[in-house]
């Protein structure tokens, strides 16, 4: 792995016992926990950005392909 940095994060007992005691159940650190969180989340979002994207495209030109259509036009057939 790279470089590792520091985020500090600001709580409140009640915030932090449950991050804490959820991490725990996991089996992982409460860093892993964040970590992966705010990845998961940045992910979704930009998951939901790619479908929005495909989608207004669609709407634009509303064109269904048959799953053998595609296989050719992928060069698959």
């Amino acid at each position: 792995m790279g470089e590792r940095h520091t985020v500090s994060l600001r709580l409140n007992e009640k915030e932090n016992k449950l991050i804490r005691n959820y991490a725990e159940i996991k089996g992982i650190t409460v860093s892993e926990f964040l970590r992966e969180s705010a990845l998961k989340e940045i992910q979704r979002e930009l998951d939901l950005l790619t479908f929005d994207e495909a989608f207004s495209t669609y709407l634009k030109n509303p064109k269904f392909l048959s799953s053998e259509d595609l296989k050719r036009k992928l060069g698959l057939l």
